[in-house]
């Protein structure tokens, strides 16, 4: 499974990869970091059917990950990728703007990387 971390903090990269090094080792998942809104866009203008999953922070500077969401949401049909939101606000405004754009799931930071694990598995 390719998934899609899009967060512009860039320690998310290596915690998502000591988290997952057994799944990446045995090549169960396999992770893409984009650290702004558009670089996710650009990475999948070039790889559109390759991101089963995209995991996009809701806050960042630039385009927000709700901007983000509407533009997959419009532009990516043929499979279209499951997309969860994470914020570190589990406020209702953002997870109602959220639901409304199209987000398939809402996680809120510091992630729990057990249940994301457990999700991930009904996924694939």
């Amino acid at each position: 499974m390719k998934i899609l971390v899009v967060d512009d903090e860039k320690d998310v990269q290596v915690l998502f990869e000591q988290r997952f090094r057994k799944e990446i080792k045995n090549n169960e998942m396999q992770f893409i970091f984009a650290f702004s809104g558009e670089d996710a866009l650009t990475y999948l203008n070039g790889h559109e059917h390759e991101a089963v999953l995209i995991l996009s922070d809701i806050n960042m500077p630039g385009m927000s990950g709700l901007e983000l969401l509407g533009h997959i949401k419009q532009k990516y049909h043929k499979p279209p990728p499951m997309v969860m939101m994470i914020t570190a606000y589990g406020d209702a405004e953002n997870f109602n703007t959220a639901k409304e754009l199209g987000a398939d799931d809402f996680l809120t930071k510091p992630v729990d990387f057990t249940a994301l694990k457990e999700k991930l598995k009904m996924i694939n």
